[in-house]
């Protein structure tokens, strides 16, 4: 595992829990507007976290959070996360695990182990629009799998589209919708300007308080809740 940075305390990451955050380094895709450079960009990397100082972290800390997610980067590119996760577990956390949806494979079988409570996948764009949104050719069928897998699984899940205005329009968001039609959960995340793959994305804009609104009772026609973040 290439960890980037461990976060030892959040109260927004996973809904209702406290968890530790552990974001990994790498990422097989290269949105522009993504908010983590310095985990995708392997120009921006510093040396990897060490594995047990982090495991002995998390056994001082049993009984005072609640769980772990693991975010990126894309995690599931490592290839050892499945032991990670598994050692994890066995100290008796929750496990949330944060994708782009790349790599349906891992997540079938961390779900099969049953190593997983919550998982958050990030749809891009719509189908037609997938690879110039997230800058590298995607293969839309594993993203479509892992849509699949997720809302079969009987896990606990949220889908969630960041929104920056120069590559998304309201109507896309309508599209994702369908793509995703029946899931439990839809977050909507607007773009904030900080840090990006893309340094122009600094001057990007997010959609207007007005345009979300409009959009959260078209969404619920499609998925069950439609939550802006």
């Amino acid at each position: 595992m290439r960890i980037g940075y461990l976060q030892k305390s959040s109260f927004i990451d996973y809904p209702g829990k406290i968890s530790a955050v552990i974001f990994t380094q790498g990422c097989n895709f290269r949105c522009p507007y993504c908010h983590n450079p310095e985990l995708v960009n392997p120009n921006r990397r510093e040396r990897p976290v060490p594995l047990e100082p982090v495991f002995s972290f998390l056994a001082k800390r049993r009984g005072l959070i609640d769980a772990v997610v693991i975010t990126g980067g894309e995690p599931s590119i490592q290839g050892d996360l499945v032991r990670f996760i598994e050692r994890i577990r066995h100290m008796g956390y929750l496990v949330k695990l944060d994708t782009n949806g790349s790599r349906p494979d891992v997540l079938e079988k961390l779900l099969d182990r049953g190593y997983l409570d919550y998982i958050a996948m990030d749809i891009k764009a719509p189908i037609e629009k997938y690879g110039k949104v997230v800058g590298v050719p995607v293969n839309i069928t594993a993203v479509t799998a892992s849509i699949e897998v997720i809302m079969k699984s009987g896990v606990d899940y949220e889908f969630r589209t960041t929104l920056p205005r120069s590559l998304l329009a309201p109507a896309d968001i309508v599209s994702i919708g369908t793509m995703i039609e029946g899931a439990s959960r839809y977050v909507l995340q607007n773009f904030v300007a900080s840090k990006h793959v893309d340094k122009r994305f600094v001057n990007e804009k997010g959609f207007s308080e007005e345009e979300l609104t409009r959009l959260v009772p078209l969404l619920e026609n499609q998925v069950r809740q439609c939550l802006v973040r």
